[in-house]
């Protein structure tokens, strides 16, 4: 940790929300003293008090560590530039249109490496009733199986979880023309072209 970055990044921080020294330090309950030395670059915050001032400032703990933002360029959105990411532990599924730092459970994520479809892992598509039926055959056991189909058009996803003791199928919103993702258990991240 630098010092000087991490208590310039501080400062910046504490005046972008419009508190002051000792406001900030009511906050964290720590002296305004301590505010003032890290912002000098004096020192730095202790590791436990790392947490409670990413919370204030909604910042990672390791920009604050860096003492530096890492914003990504804006891409407006492009949906052609989305990424999924799934935790290990819990299951949970996300997405980002851009560069992004995901955290679930306490473990930093990394986007999941995404190739197309193979023969085992192609969709088949029907339109009925005015949406689109997705299936695949695949096997559906807790070991090995899909656990989410998404579709992603210009402006917008739909993402279905799937589980082991259901059939590997959804029903889709029509969309004209766009992407669909399979995540799977063991093989990882596909996509197909509609």
């Amino acid at each position: 940790m630098d010092a000087e970055k991490t208590g310039a990044m501080i400062r910046a921080l504490r005046m972008e929300q419009g508190l002051t020294q000792a406001a900030l330090a009511e906050r964290l309950h720590v002296t305004d003293k301590a505010v003032s030395k890290w912002e000098r670059g004096q020192g730095c915050p202790d590791l436990p008090m790392l947490p409670a001032l990413a919370d204030v400032f909604q910042v990672s703990v390791e920009s604050i560590l860096a003492g530096e933002l890492r914003g990504s360029e804006r891409n407006g959105g492009n949906m052609k530039r989305i990424r999924f990411y799934s935790c290990p532990v819990c299951g949970n599924v996300m997405t980002a249109t851009g560069e992004a730092e995901i955290a679930c459970c306490g473990r930093r994520l990394e986007a999941m490496p995404m190739r197309p479809c193979d023969e085992a892992h192609t969709l088949r598509l029907e339109e009925m009733d005015g949406e689109t039926y997705v299936s695949l055959a695949h096997e559906m056991s807790k070991a090995h199986h899909i656990r989410f189909i998404a579709q992603v058009g210009f402006d917008r996803v739909t993402l279905v979880r799937l589980y082991p003791e259901q059939d590997a199928e959804t029903r889709l919103p029509r969309m004209g023309h766009g992407r669909l993702y399979i995540g799977c258990s063991r093989d990882g991240l596909y996509w197909q072209n509609f």
